[in-house]
């Protein structure tokens, strides 16, 4: 029994943004109470949305990371929210965002067991200690990711730019795995 196509969840989008000037967090504070900013440990302020339910960073610099997205588009969406709500809540910024996607974490399923051991010999670029991780690390070149690769055929890509390139990721290692007979189906 084989099956035709890997099951694939993004987790997390990371995307950076600046609007290139200095924010005062200070005021950012006073205009939302809820934001969370603790200077003294941590430069940065934290402001969550509920919808999209992401956290951004914002920092004196102007510079901003939001996580929590679950596509390019949420985070993006996230980002621009934030800084339309600082807009209204009479914090001056002159500029849109400028928004780079950093990483996306995706999970994933493969529907069938891998033989880890085997899957390590043969597959270039692939390190399994067992006895310090139980999943096999496998380094892409195209797309640039690491994929973790698990016994039970659960997986985890994470390093992706693009979401095409978390299911190209994905799609890559199945086929490999296929083709080199490293699959096992029951």
């Amino acid at each position: 029994m084989t099956q035709t196509k890997p099951i694939v969840s993004i987790e997390n989008v990371v995307a950076s943004a600046s609007v290139d000037q200095a924010i005062d967090l200070k005021d950012v504070t006073k205009k939302f109470p809820e934001t969370e900013w603790h200077p003294d440990q941590f430069p940065g302020l934290v402001f969550r949305l509920k919808s999209p339910k992401t956290a951004t960073l914002i920092f004196r610099s102007g510079k901003m990371v939001c996580t929590g997205g679950k596509s390019e588009a949420m985070a993006i969406k996230a980002v621009r929210t934030v800084v339309k709500q600082l807009r209204k809540g009479k914090i001056k910024i002159k500029k849109d965002a400028v928004i780079t996607v950093q990483n996306i974490v995706a999970s994933g399923s493969l529907g069938g067991k891998i033989h880890l051991e085997d899957a390590a010999r043969r597959l270039p670029r692939s390190m399994y200690e067992p006895e310090q991780f139980p999943g096999l690390i496998h380094r892409m070149v195209d797309p640039k990711t690491v994929l973790l690769l698990f016994a039970s055929g659960k997986l985890v890509c994470t390093g992706a730019k693009k979401e095409s390139d978390v299911y190209k990721s994905v799609h890559n290692i199945h086929a490999l795995l296929e083709e080199k007979n490293l699959m096992l189906y029951t």
